[in-house]
Order: C-alpha cells, then structure tokens, then sequence
C-alpha cells in the first residue's frame, strides 16, 4: 500500500532540535540547557518525534541514555536538517542584511595580486561587517565551487561562457611584451601583433586561463600551433618564417618575469601586472602593441539568479570606482 507524502505525519524542527541534542550530549539536563529548553519538555518533544517516525530512538536507563540503533543513524539525518535550516536563515539574513555574514570570494593566480589590495581596502572600508574570505585557485576549480556551493562569486577573466553564471563586467586591460634588455622589441610602441609569429614566447602552465588568452591571441596574429599549444605548425616551402616554438616554463607570473629576464624569450603580461613583476629585475623592456593592443575583460562572477545579486552588483560598481586609478579601461555595468 502506498502512503501519499500529504498524509504522512511531520517532525518539527523543535522534536529534531531537541533529540540532535540528546544524540551530542547522551543526558537530558546537560540537552535541555543547551538548547533552553526544560527537561520535561526535552523529554516530550523526544517522545514525539519516536511517535511520528515510528520507532525507538533512545534507549533510556535509570543511569544513562543511549541512543538505539536507528536513533544513531537518524541522529545524523536530523544534523543534517538543521544546518540546512541554519543554512536557510542566514540566506534570508543575507537579503535582508547586505554586506554582513560570509562571502567567500574566489580569484585567479593571475588576477589576486595584483587586485587584491584594492578589493582588501575597499571591503574594510566599506563594508565592515562583511567577512570576506579569499580563495585563490584555477578558473576550472573555481567554476566548479561556484557551481556546488563553495564559492560564492569570482574575480577572474572573462568571458567564461558557462550556462548558469552571470558575469558583472569591471575592466578591460591590455596585455604588454615583456622581453629582455637586448631584444629588438624592447621598449618599442606600436608593435604589430604579427611580431609575435616570430618570438620564442614563454607562457604559463596549462590550466591558467592567461596562458588560453596569450595562445588566443597568438592565434589571431597567424601563428600557427600544433594541439594545445605546446609547438608550432609546420610552414610550407614557400619562403615564410617559421614560427618559434611556445614554450611551457612556469607556473606563475613572477617565475615567467624571471625567466624572461635571464634572456630565455619573451612573454605578456596584463598591464594590471606590469609594475609589480617588472620592478624586481632590472633587466627587462617593455613594449607596448599598436592599437587595438590584445586584451583581456575582468569581471566578477555569480550564480545567475543568485539571492544575494543585487549586493554583488552593487559591488562591482563600488569596484568599478576604486579601480579607475589602474591602468585599465572601465566597463560600464549596464
């Protein structure tokens, strides 16, 4: 015979509350204080729950309580319960609260230090009440947190293109040639994006969406690669230049910056970078493209139909505003 969920009889949230807390402390008084609730009352709300779901959870004894069988297998259900109510009301708390609880913000390796510090002064200024917690990982990673629960908006580039996710654009920036002291582009304005055919030009590790870009960007200026990047096509006979090999040397910016100035080749960076990765070697040039210079768009990133949207849009503008003084070009919102 089958039951309709309709009829079937509920437990409260009090009956789960009050037997969670029996389970932890295996005594009535110590359950009852911690939860301010009178013993007899404990008892009873126990009582029913037994009742509604049918069977015996505690064992009781003049000395001690134990919990039966199914009470230790149910106890971990009705925990389970509860922090998914906690959970609940600390979202309504967010709506009705902005910018207070947790946020738990993550950013790519190739964005966090060199934003950060803006993103850091402007949620102590600003928002006090907001515990923000930074979680620095790969775009892929990052996605997938967003996407189970355990992030709750990005700060990387987009876009992304990620069914589910909405992007609140802030800036655009321009890459620039990194290249050692003697290199015939150092220093130079203007440089036409074929000139990256002909450079042995030195990228990151796969899994950073930086290194994607630069091979995208290599791509539009008629470079021809092999696979994923790690070569270079093969050119026919007629009289056109090889293209030097992309090679894979570094698992970030400031090892690449290096590399780049013991002479092993050159590299791009995102101007938002520049100062802080160049200024540690005084052997490097910088060079800047002919517009329209190769770029990448900033952006935050949320769950589309999030409940806390309107706070991280608000967000973006307040960032939009503290990071004008960088050098990038802004995005409006919309």
């Amino acid at each position: 015979m089958t039951i309709s969920n309709g009829k079937r009889r509920q437990p409260s949230l009090a009956q789960l509350r009050a037997f969670a807390a029996v389970a932890e402390y295996l005594h009535f008084r110590d359950a009852a204080a911690a939860i301010g609730m009178s013993q007899p009352a404990l008892s009873g709300a126990v009582s029913a729950l037994e009742e509604t779901l049918g069977v015996t959870l505690l064992e009781r004894t003049t000395r001690k309580v134990l919990l039966s069988p199914a009470g230790e297998r149910l106890a971990v259900r009705a925990k389970a319960v509860l922090d998914a109510v906690g959970e609940l009301l600390e979202e309504a708390e967010a709506v009705r609260a902005p910018f207070t609880g947790t946020l738990r913000l993550g950013v790519i390796p190739t964005v966090a230090p060199y934003l950060l510090p803006t993103v850091l002064r402007l949620v102590h200024d600003r928002y006090p009440d907001l515990d923000l917690q930074v979680h620095e990982e790969q775009t892929s990673s990052l996605i997938d947190g967003l996407g189970t629960g355990r992030l709750d908006l990005l700060l990387l580039a987009v876009p992304l293109g990620v069914p589910g996710i909405a992007e609140l654009p802030l800036f655009d920036e321009d890459f620039v040639l990194v290249t050692p002291l003697d290199h015939w582009l150092g220093g130079r304005e203007g440089i036409p994006r074929e000139a990256l055919k002909e450079l042995n030009l030195l990228l990151l590790d796969e899994g950073h969406c930086l290194r994607d870009q630069a091979l995208d960007i290599c791509r539009e200026a008629g470079r021809g690669l092999t696979g994923a990047g790690r070569g270079p096509a093969v050119q026919d006979g007629g009289g056109r230049r090889a293209a030097a090999p992309v090679t894979t040397t570094a698992a970030g910016l400031s090892t690449l910056v290096q590399l780049v100035a013991g002479g092993l080749g050159c590299t791009l960076l995102p101007r938002t970078a520049l100062k802080l990765e160049t200024t540690r070697s005084s052997q490097l040039l910088t060079g800047y493209f002919a517009d329209p210079a190769p770029s990448r768009r900033v952006a935050l990133a949320m769950r589309a139909g999030s409940a806390r949207g309107a706070e991280y849009e608000e967000l973006a503008g307040a960032l939009r505003e503290a990071m004008r003084m960088l050098p990038v070009r802004m995005v409006d919102g919309g």
